[in-house]
């Protein structure tokens, strides 16, 4: 298994390697094309993680467990069910979530697993759904719980969890991970909130990414979340969320004190 991330460093220069317990191998050129080691690696302590990729757009599922279907009294669908963040929603590992400014209201995390694209994919089958899939990630999908429902009209998914911020992922992009025997784990101030199996996913990961496929183009870098599962809670401020899952690490985000 492979860990890629992109960073800061010191000086205010940014790039993208390999990284370990040592550090990050840096490479250059394309991440999702043929990315080049450069032969320098940098120490943990000189870097800044950011977010492992910059997504032209978050697709994120709804309703895609069944131990939450059955708890909520959904029926399992036919088709994917999901909404779009934008790409301005992004942060990386230990970025603080910030509220925004006139909303006084519920902020919800949402511990999953993410899907990073490796390859232009449009209208794919399984087999090449798979084969797009460029590795995975860990994602907060944070929700301004209240602005959901504001209008009884339409529900205001796109906007409550589209704000600056809200949508946390890293710390690194792993590839050749074995996501049918992991579970994700959600940890409020420490205490764990969320610890259930990505093997109870109604839709899989090459699923998602065909039938999504057939609806838009996905690009490489875009993120799909796979969805939660049971344990959903609200983060007061100054509260820290951790995202883990073995294999791919540990995700902390801050919801930022006002």
């Amino acid at each position: 298994m492979t860990c890629w991330a992109r960073y800061r460093s010191g000086d205010g220069s940014e790039g993208f390697g390999v990284l370990d317990d040592a550090g990050i191998a840096e490479y250059r050129g394309d991440m999702f094309g043929s990315p080049r080691p450069t032969g320098t690696t940098l120490a943990r302590g000189e870097i800044k993680l950011r977010s492992p990729c910059a997504p032209s757009k978050i697709i994120a599922l709804w309703n895609n467990f069944h131990a939450l279907a059955e708890k909520l009294g959904k029926r399992v669908p036919d088709h994917a069910l999901y909404l779009i963040k934008p790409a301005t929603s992004i942060i990386g590992h230990l970025e603080p979530i910030r509220r925004p400014a006139a909303y006084q209201g519920k902020i919800a995390f949402e511990g999953e697993l993410g899907i990073v694209i490796g390859r232009r994919c449009s209208g794919a089958g399984l087999a090449d759904a798979a084969d797009a899939i460029f590795g995975y990630t860990c994602v907060n999908d944070v929700t301004a719980a209240d602005v959901l429902n504001e209008n009884t009209d339409f529900a205001q998914w796109c906007r409550s969890k589209g704000y600056d911020t809200f949508c946390c992922v890293g710390p690194v992009i792993a590839t050749g991970f074995n996501w049918s025997r992991a579970r994700v784990t959600t940890k409020l101030d420490g205490v764990e909130r969320q610890n259930y199996p990505l093997s109870d996913m109604i839709f899989p990961p090459e699923h998602l990414v065909s039938q999504i496929s057939h609806d838009m183009t996905l690009l490489p870098g875009d993120v799909i979340a796979c969805g939660t599962s049971l344990g959903v809670g609200s983060i007061r401020d100054g509260a820290t969320v951790e995202v883990q899952i073995d294999g791919i690490g540990s995700l902390v985000n801050t919801l930022a004190p006002r």
